[in-house]
C-alpha cells in the first residue's frame, strides 16, 4: 500500500456540505502507511467545531475499509478564523493580487433574475462614486460565467485583452470602459464558439483571470458567478479571499429560495452576506402606478432570514434592459434617473461597509 494509493482511497471522503472530495479541497496535509497503519495529516479552517468531528469520522471509517489497513491515525490541525475574515474557509485560499483592496461576489443561485445586469451597473455606479472622490479607475469586474458570458456585451466592449510576456509568465490586461478594468470568457472566444468544458477547466480558468491578470490598484473588484452553487462559486473562494457576498433576487419565491441556498453556500465557506438586492421589484407605470408583476417582499424576507440587509430594490424599467443590450448600461446613460439612484445607493452603502474597520481578533 502506497501513500498515493492512501490518498485515492480519501477521494471517496467529501467536505461536508459539498460533492467535492477533501482531496482536491486540498484539506489532506499527508498521508502515509506502515505497518498496518494509515496515518493521515488534514488541515482545516473553520470556526464549526463539527466539521472537523465528522471528518476525522469519515476519513477512519475509509481507511478501516481498505485491507491491509489495521490501524488508522488520523491528525486534525484546526486554524480558526478570525473576526468576519475574507476567504473561503477551505485550505488552499489564496491572497489577493497586490493592489487589491477588496473582493465582492456577486452570486444569485438562480438564473434569469438580472444578476450580470446587476454587476455591470453596480461597478459602474462604484466607478462613479469613486471618480467623484478623486479615486478613478480603482474597479475592476470579473466575468466569471464562464458558459454564458454576457458582461462584454452590457460593457460595450469588444476585441482580445492585450498580452504582455510570454509563457507561464504572460499576464492579460483587462479591457477598460466607464472606468471599470473588465476581463471576461467572452473576450477570448468567438461568439460562435461554445465553451464546452469539465470542472477542472472551469477551476484553471477562474485561478487564471485572478492570478494572470494585471488588474492594478482596485478599491474593489466585483466578480460576477454564474447560477448555481458548483465548481466556479468553489474555485472562486479557494483562489480569492472575498470580502464578501451580495445575493441577487427577484421578489417571487421561486427565485428567493434558491437565492437563500447561495447565501447558506456562501456562508458554509465563510464568506460574509454582504446583502441582498432585490431586482425587477416594480413597475411605475406612466401614470405614476405601481405594479409588483413578479409579487413582493421576496428580497427583505430572504435578508431576514440571512440576518443581513436589503440593500437596495431595482425598479423594473425598460432603460436597464435596453442599457444591457446597447452597451451603454443605464446608470451611464441615464445617471439622474431613478435606476441610478438606487444603484448609486448600493454603491455607497457597499463602499461603507467594506471601508469599516473590522475589529481586532480578541477585541472588544
Amino acid at each position: 500500500m502506497t501513500d498515493n494509493e492512501i490518498k485515492e482511497h480519501l477521494r471517496q471522503v467529501k467536505y461536508p456540505g459539498f460533492s467535492r472530495d477533501i482531496v482536491s479541497f486540498g484539506l489532506v496535509r499527508s498521508a502515509s502507511f506502515k505497518d498496518g497503519t494509515a496515518h493521515v495529516e488534514l488541515a482545516l479552517t473553520t470556526n464549526d467545531p463539527k466539521v472537523p468531528l465528522a471528518l476525522r469520522g469519515e476519513v477512519d471509517r475509509c481507511l478501516r475499509a481498505i485491507p491491509g489497513v489495521t490501524r488508522a491515525v488520523i491528525d486534525v490541525a484546526v486554524q480558526p478564523v478570525k473576526g468576519p475574515a475574507p476567504g473561503g474557509n477551505l485550505p488552499g485560499s489564496g491572497s489577493a493580487p497586490q493592489g487589491i483592496l477588496h473582493s465582492v461576489a456577486i452570486g444569485s443561485g438562480k438564473g434569469g433574475v438580472g444578476k450580470t445586469t446587476f454587476a455591470v451597473n453596480l461597478s459602474c455606479s462604484l466607478a462613479q462614486v469613486l471618480t467623484a472622490r478623486g479615486r478613478p479607475g480603482r474597479v475592476g469586474l470579473l466575468d466569471c460565467d464562464i458558459y454564458g458570458p454576457s458582461v462584454p456585451l452590457m460593457m460595450g466592449l469588444h476585441g482580445r485583452p492585450e498580452i504582455e510576456g510570454d509563457g507561464p509568465d504572460a499576464v492579460l490586461i483587462p479591457m477598460e470602459k466607464y472606468g471599470v478594468r473588465v476581463m471576461s470568457m467572452g473576450f477570448l472566444v468567438d461568439d460562435d464558439t461554445p465553451v464546452v468544458w469539465r470542472g477542472p477547466m472551469i477551476m484553471k480558468t477562474i485561478q487564471q483571470f485572478i492570478q494572470n491578470v494585471r488588474w492594478g490598484d482596485l478599491d474593489v473588484l466585483v466578480v460576477d458567478l454564474p447560477p448555481g452553487t458548483g465548481d466556479a462559486q468553489l474555485s472562486l473562494v479557494q483562489t480569492l479571499p472575498l470580502d464578501g457576498a451580495i445575493l441577487v433576487t427577484t421578489p417571487q419565491p421561486a427565485a428567493s429560495n434558491v437565492a437563500r441556498k447561495g447565501g447558506l453556500m456562501f456562508q458554509k465557506v465563510n464568506v460574509p452576506i454582504l446583502g441582498v438586492a432585490e431586482n425587477m421589484s416594480a413597475f411605475v407605470d406612466p401614470a405614476g402606478n405601481r405594479h409588483a408583476l413578479f409579487g413582493e417582499g421576496g428580497g427583505l424576507a430572504i435578508a431576514e432570514r440571512l440576518e443581513t440587509t436589503l440593500l437596495g430594490q431595482v425598479p423594473l424599467l425598460p432603460g436597464i434592459r435596453e442599457g444591457g443590450d446597447t452597451g451603454v448600461p443605464v446608470v451611464v446613460s441615464d445617471p439622474k434617473g431613478p435606476a441610478a439612484g438606487v444603484f448609486r445607493g448600493m454603491a455607497e452603502s457597499l463602499l461603507a461597509r467594506l471601508e469599516k474597520p473590522r475589529p481586532a481578533a480578541g477585541g472588544a
